[in-house]
């Protein structure tokens, strides 16, 4: 460099860029929808809109929300369209299919009609730039129909903007017309949603996704595996934006990678969208949850090590353990399988709907749920996927609560008591062989446990005759082993008997409320199979069961006052005092002093 003393290269003069005679435009702005039989998944919207055109029943201010990427900025567009079209001659109206060629219609997709006013809330935020709005919407459009206002990101406003707005939106002239998009309508005032026409546009479903990239791919000469387009379809979360933007990244990745068919075009595959985008492969992940169900530790630490060699992020290998499980357990309650889905994965889903059982599917998937939270929170992810990964392998082992109780059940049913095994052995009654019709018995393994009724039903208790019934306490075991618990527990409470007889029962109430004497009366209908009369009747009336409890409660603790050891103690200890709920009632060995606990 002269001056300097320095001795540098020349610098080489920067290539020429080849003309290409227009920018390359992305694929989600390249196939932004221009009329509404472009607009994908929101017919609803587009059927309400084509009637209110034709029956001239047009609202002054539309709002649109949904999340990103559903097209709401461009339903703005469309509806600006629609309402200006003139048609190729110039003399057309309104339309829900504009024409696309007239002087409106291309001046408003080419963004510079004078009297489609396109405005960034998010930059555009305070009453200033709201004044301006109202002070302009007094004069008449210049070459439209309408005069019409596109407000994007319409929730970012402020507080003072939204009520310098609200008197023009209530009563615009009619020559204004105000459209409003957003992602976050509940930050919207109330007073402004009830001013206008709200349209919540929808996700869009993967397979409408799927289908609609398949045509692109058709348009741009690209070469695309339904695979590699179910992925990106997965990835957009019902977004056309964000999928069409991985299907440009896709395509530049396969171009880059040297994939093409014989004509030349670039081909989109699953191999590298599955690599581009961090996901694990399909096969490797039904392998995963095979050796995680099988109990199989170290092939599930090894597919875990090859996912990570891969590059594969723990959380999204939590996640395709969850989707499969979702998927399962979608297939075993409704036969629901994904159409994006290949024929390998539906019959894996199928198999697997048909061995696991609902509650294996519903504890896995807990297990599995607790592991994604914990591995997005902890400081090295990959350990405590791991961990996870074998805390639902060894669960998956463990028998369930019902099963535990059942077990439990058996057991103790099997056990002698040693009191039973110092008795003579009484002859035990044959049990009854089961019926070929019976039904089979309640799996709680698979179901959990069953409910009281079909408790009652699976094992059924002896009930009494009709003619043994004599007392009051013979009705309440009559409910309870039929399993109408509450039923029993108002008898116990209310009912004084005066007299009981052979499907007859009359009564006193001990607390005036007996509106359940229609319910005891059907019960004991359908329990015994014949008609009850019950009513209230006059005379003496026996004590209800709780008080006949009560009675003796108070029986026993005047035996225990009176008893000669009890009234030495309080003699020696006269600031004693008895505990009497917390200790049971047992015989004490010799005296027969029932024992209770004492607080001094």
């Amino acid at each position: 460099m002269p001056g300097l003393g320095l001795d540098l290269p020349p610098v080489a003069a920067p290539a020429a860029t080849p003309a290409t005679g227009q920018a390359y435009r992305v694929l989600a702005r390249k196939y932004r929808p221009q009329t509404f039989a472009e607009l994908i998944g929101q017919d609803a919207m587009v059927q309400t809109l084509g009637n209110a055109i034709r029956r001239e029943r047009l609202a002054h201010a539309f709002l649109m929300t949904g999340v990103r990427g559903v097209g709401k900025t461009s339903t703005a567009r469309l509806i600006a369209k629609a309402l200006n079209c003139i048609g190729p001659d110039g003399q057309g109206g309104p339309t829900i299919a504009p024409c696309g060629v007239c002087e409106p219609c291309v001046a408003i997709a080419e963004g510079r009609h004078i009297d489609i006013i396109e405005m960034d809330a998010a930059s555009h935020t305070g009453i200033d730039d709201v004044r301006e709005i109202t002070e302009a919407v007094r004069y008449a459009a210049v070459s439209a129909r309408y005069k019409m206002y596109i407000i994007d990101e319409a929730h970012m406003l402020s507080k003072q903007a939204w009520n310098g707005l609200l008197k023009t939106l209530e009563e615009p002239p009619p020559h204004v017309k105000f459209l409003f998009a957003t992602t976050e309508v509940n930050k919207v005032p109330v007073t402004v949603l009830s001013r206008c026409q709200r349209f919540d546009l929808k996700r869009i479903p993967s397979e409408l996704l799927a289908s609609h990239f398949a045509e692109i791919c058709v348009k741009e000469s690209v070469v695309a595996e339904p695979d590699a387009l179910a992925m990106i379809a997965d990835a957009a979360e019902g977004s056309v934006r964000d999928g069409l933007s991985i299907l440009d990244q896709a395509i530049a990745h396969a171009d880059l990678g040297g994939h093409s068919d014989d004509t030349g075009s670039a081909a989109v595959r699953a191999e590298q969208v599955r690599g581009m985008l961090g996901l694990s492969d399909r096969g490797s992940m039904r392998r995963l949850f095979a050796h995680l169900i099988a109990g199989e530790a170290d092939s599930v630490l090894a597919d875990l090590d090859a996912q990570h060699g891969l590059g594969v992020d723990p959380v999204a290998v939590m996640r395709g353990l969850l989707a499969m499980v979702h998927a399962i357990t979608l297939h075993k309650a409704a036969g629901r399988v994904r159409t994006v889905h290949g024929e390998e994965d539906r019959a894996a889903l199928a198999d697997w709907a048909d061995k696991l059982g609902n509650a294996s599917l519903h504890r896995l998937w807990q297990l599995l749920l607790k592991g994604h939270d914990e591995i997005e929170s902890a400081p090295v992810p990959r350990e405590a996927c791991e961990m996870a990964l074998l805390r639902a392998l060894y669960a998956s082992t463990l028998p369930d609560p019902g099963t535990l109780a059942r077990r439990m059940a058996e057991t103790q049913g099997s056990v002698v008591p040693p009191s039973a095994a110092a008795e003579p052995s009484r002859p035990q009654p044959e049990k009854a062989p089961q019926s070929e019709e019976s039904p089979p018995p309640w799996d709680m393994a698979e179901y959990g446990e069953p409910s009281l009724p079909l408790r009652a039903q699976a094992n059924p208790q002896p009930v009494r005759p009709v003619g043994e019934i004599r007392t009051i306490g013979d009705i309440v075991d009559l409910l309870d082993n039929a399993g109408r618990l509450l039923l029993a527990g108002q008898v116990r409470t209310d009912m004084r008997p005066v007299e009981i007889g052979e499907d007859r029962l009359t009564y006193q109430s001990a607390t005036g409320r007996d509106d359940y004497v229609p319910l005891l009366r059907e019960a004991l209908a359908d329990i015994t199979g014949r008609r009850w009369q019950v009513e209230r009747g006059g005379g003496d009336a026996s004590p209800s069961l709780a008080e006949l409890e009560k009675l003796a409660e108070n029986a026993l603790r005047d035996e225990i006052l009176n008893h000669p050891l009890v009234v030495a103690t309080q003699a020696a200890f006269p600031d004693a005092e008895i505990d009497w709920t917390a200790a049971e009632t047992s015989p004490h060995e010799g005296d027969n002093l029932p024992t209770r606990s004492a607080k001094a």
